[in-house]
């Protein structure tokens, strides 16, 4: 615990301290807020097939802790699986390396970081959700057990394993972001898909991480007993569906089993046990100084190979003549190479893939869903847009150049917009020929905000992380079908001339606030 308390303390308050967590957790708040909506609210978060529950203290404290246990196993993973990579980039951990800690144990300390990172967030929604009883609460007795029960049984085994597999992640595909993003996001979707097979309703939900299934089969049981409805399943998430009347019940929550509570003590096991193996093919930080080895050696037994006849230095006469260009179009191109060659080659043929399915699937299915997906696979490519420079600490050059704030910044956002609309050309054409102005439009501009989100958020935060998280709620929600979020125009609206100008009013918003923040670090550096 000498070597581990530090790393863990260590990396906890560098999270903690940052501005990407602030905003994290006023999102947070404002989440917890919405997922008891009110009475009156065009949407629900927990209905069966028209029931929904009374405001009592089962209904508030359980369907809090489920809700914040589901979010943050899902938007979590992306604020947390960067602690490997942020001690690489520093070299931070060659000097952990030297140290006597073993990889077991500094897994387990970057592991029980990310863990104490995400129970923060949960105690957060703990106390918004006790809030929230006290103002929308319907006259009901405060039961704190009712509070405590679901996030120690839910939401306290299930991010320990989002923490273990963010840990196994780093350590398996190391900087191959968008890799882990698919892997993971695919393990949760088959945890989702077990939640409402046969299986998982005779375990009594010991093999859901989630302990949802326990929750909807519970509320499934007392409405067909007490209304005599034979109900299968309960929606869950944010369900907009206008003012929908809804048949109230009285829920009184759960009755705990032995199985249950000892499926997540395995649980937490299980994460223990990934973080164990992972510790046995951890690398120590030892790869680079290998490579960096061999290039050495290549490039000492290419010098001693050429023979030292000539006088060493440069001659004036042999270098090119130097020419001036101060447009713009040379750093677009760059901007829009470094893009493109980003990241690895295979994943463009996952991109093509998807870009050919758009011009023959059903545009509907394609327009809502495809393109969606298509766009958050750049995620990584646009939330470096506008944070490299610092990244590969450059930036003292790059705010020094010639008109930094009208060729370089405007040539990024440009060289985003440009490959957003290349990925969206197969529908922007389908689009066209169907006559549908509003679409094109809407999908250019929609475009354009992704970008703009990333340079906004980019510039503000001085990180990518929280554009990622933002990115990946954002295409959550549209896939969800919820009418806030769409921001390509998929999803049908009473008046879409109002999105557009509510698309484009926010597009400008943002690109004022990347302009005038760039231009404040440029001064003040």
């Amino acid at each position: 615990m000498s070597y581990m308390y530090p790393i863990i303390k260590a990396d906890y308050l560098q999270r903690t301290r940052s501005y990407s967590f602030l905003i994290t957790l006023a999102v947070t708040v404002f989440m917890a807020y919405s997922f008891i909506p009110d009475q009156n609210a065009n949407y629900t978060t927990l209905s069966a097939s028209g029931y929904k529950g009374v405001y009592n203290s089962a209904w508030v404290g359980y369907v809090s802790g489920i809700m914040t246990t589901v979010m943050l196993s899902y938007f979590g993973f992306l604020l947390i699986n960067s602690g490997i990579k942020k001690d690489i980039e520093t070299e931070v951990g060659l000097i952990i390396a030297t140290t006597p800690i073993s990889n077991f144990k500094y897994l387990l300390s970057k592991q029980l970081s990310n863990y104490l990172v995400l129970l923060t967030i949960a105690g957060i929604t703990f106390c918004v959700s006790i809030v929230v009883f006290f103002i929308r609460g319907t006259g009901y007795p405060f039961i704190l057990g009712n509070f405590i029960f679901p996030y120690l049984f839910f939401a306290v085994p299930a991010l320990y394993v989002v923490s273990a597999l963010a840990v196994t992640g780093e350590v398996f595909l190391g900087k191959r972001s968008i890799l882990q993003f698919i892997v993971y996001f695919s393990i949760c979707g088959i945890g989702m898909g077990f939640i409402n097979s046969k299986a998982g309703a005779e375990t009594a939900g010991a093999f859901d991480p989630f302990g949802l299934s326990l929750l909807t089969k519970s509320v499934t049981q007392h409405i067909n007993t007490h209304f005599n409805e034979n109900i299968t399943k309960v929606s869950f998430g944010f369900i907009f569906n206008g003012q929908k009347s809804y048949k109230p019940f009285v829920w009184e929550g759960l009755n705990w089993s032995a199985l249950f509570i000892g499926s997540r003590l395995l649980w937490i096991a299980f994460g223990f046990a990934l973080v164990y193996f992972s510790s046995i093919f951890f690398h120590r930080f030892d790869f680079k100084q290998a490579v960096s080895t061999k290039k050495k050696k290549e490039v000492i037994n290419t010098v001693a190979a050429k023979p030292l006849n000539r006088p060493i230095g440069l001659s004036r006469a042999s270098l090119p003549a130097i020419s001036f260009n101060y447009g713009i179009y040379p750093f677009i191109k760059t901007e829009f190479l470094l893009l493109i060659r980003q990241g690895k080659k295979w994943l463009w043929l996952l991109n093509a893939g998807l870009w050919v399915a758009l011009c023959f699937a059903p545009l509907q299915f394609a327009y809502s869903y495809l393109l969606p997906i298509l766009l958050f696979l750049q995620v990584t490519r646009w939330s470096e847009l506008a944070t490299k420079e610092k990244s590969n600490r450059v930036h003292y050059f790059a705010y020094a150049a010639y008109k930094p704030l009208q060729r370089m910044l405007p040539a990024q956002v440009l060289a985003g917009v440009i490959l957003a609309i290349g990925l969206c050309l197969p529908v922007i054409i389908r689009c066209a020929l169907a006559g549908n102005g509003y679409a094109v439009f809407n999908i250019v501009n929609g475009a354009a905000f992704i970008v703009l989100s990333a340079v906004a958020l980019g510039i503000l935060t001085g990180g990518k992380k929280m554009f990622e998280v933002f990115f990946f709620l954002l295409t959550y929600a549209v896939m969800n079908k919820v009418p806030v979020t769409d921001y390509l125009g998929s999803l049908p609206h009473q008046n879409i001339q109002l999105l557009m100008l509510v698309i484009l009013g926010i597009n400008v918003a943002l690109a004022l606030v990347s302009l005038m923040t760039r231009r404040y670090q440029a001064r003040h550096l």
